[in-house]
């Protein structure tokens, strides 16, 4: 439509008519003249707003539930935030109580053997320093390490320090096969070397080819001189098989370690020797054997004619008619029934005699 005078006249005209009916049916209330035209119009274009509200209601429900899936996420991602730091909590505090007892078991032992040790935690394993079984732990020379010291735990020997550095050292594992150490059987004090042998049981070669050696026989360290690189008494290990020793000058015996080398976290440093060798007192202590039941007496009476009861020896133990409980064996009551028949037989002849 162009913009004419005509128009414009127009738009004034439609507005002031606009205007007075807005007038006129505010001053009429219920009784406005326009009511009627009102409903017509609501008769003719209800039907139409319901139709056009059908279509716009889920366009707008939909455009409010983005405005607020914004404040959804916002709350989930909360929610998961707090989830993982519980989460994270119950993980450290399960860390942590682990750490606390495998201090506590170590510090027992360095204790039975009189061990001055220097704790630290694993950091790295094997494959930085080659294809050698070997850790890294989070102590060194400012700790007061020194190369070849032993390295132990809660359960046993670990290995020997190779590599020292400021802050960190390097340790080879009693698994490893260049490690070797002398070793004492608990009990017998038969000596021998124990070598690493990876992911097998350590192999350990007596000096005395004819050793008495049997399965779930135990070895501590034997030290060395100085004690250096071993002090003496640290549990190594427990035999799980011998192999016969046709004659040999030494005796080849598998033992199983009693660290698991696969799974060291905490460990300890021995930085001061024991003054005297501990010999077998870090081991723990033997399980003992249950005891053999005793065997239960057996007492065979016999009941004789006159009711008494006879033990083996022939003493009389009681009598059935004055213990109604007591009882006796059936080989007894056919031997007392017998005789008191033969009783009455003989008292029936002597009666015959007399007739």
């Amino acid at each position: 439509m162009r913009d004419t005078r005509e128009s414009r006249l127009l738009l004034v005209l439609l507005i002031a008519i606009a205007f007075a009916l807005i007038t006129v049916d505010i001053r009429g209330g219920e009784a406005s003249p326009v009511d009627g035209a009102r409903q017509a119009a609501a008769t003719v274009f209800g039907p139409v707003e319901n139709g056009v509200s059908a279509a716009v209601d889920p366009v707008g429900n939909a455009i409010g539930a983005v405005r607020e899936s914004g404040d959804r996420h916002d709350r989930i991602a909360a929610l998961e935030h707090e989830n993982a730091e519980l989460k994270t909590k119950l993980g450290s505090d399960d860390r942590n109580a682990s750490k606390v007892r495998q201090l506590d078991t170590m510090l027992k032992s360095a204790g039975a053997g009189q061990y001055g040790i220097k704790a630290a935690q694993v950091v790295a394993i094997g494959a930085a320093q080659g294809f050698s079984w070997t850790i890294t732990i989070d102590a060194g020379a400012k700790d007061g390490l020194r190369r070849d010291m032993t390295v132990l735990n809660g359960e046993g020997l670990v290995g020997r320090v190779t590599t020292v550095g400021p802050n960190t050292a390097t340790v080879l594992l009693a698994s490893d096969p260049d490690f070797t150490v002398g070793t004492r059987m608990e009990k017998t004090d038969e000596l021998g070397f124990a070598t690493g042998q990876g992911s097998r049981p350590l192999s350990v070669q007596f000096l005395n080819g004819k050793a008495e050696v049997k399965k779930g026989d135990r070895l501590v360290t034997f030290g060395s001189s100085k004690d250096k690189p071993f002090v003496p008494g640290v549990p190594v290990g427990e035999v799980v098989s011998v192999d016969p020793s046709g004659g040999d000058l030494t005796r080849t015996v598998s033992v199983r370690p009693y660290v698991g080398f696969t799974k060291l976290d905490i460990v300890g440093i021995v930085v001061q020797a024991p003054r005297e060798d501990p010999r077998d007192l870090v081991l723990p202590a033997q399980p003992k054997k249950p005891a053999k039941p005793k065997p239960t007496p057996t007492v065979t009476v016999t009941a004789q004619p006159n009711g008494d009861l006879v033990d083996g020896s022939g003493k009389v133990v009681g009598n059935i008619n004055d213990d109604p409980d007591a009882t006796a064996s059936p080989d007894a009551a056919g031997d007392a029934g017998t005789a008191a028949g033969d009783t009455d037989t003989a008292a029936g002849d002597a009666a015959n005699e007399q007739e």
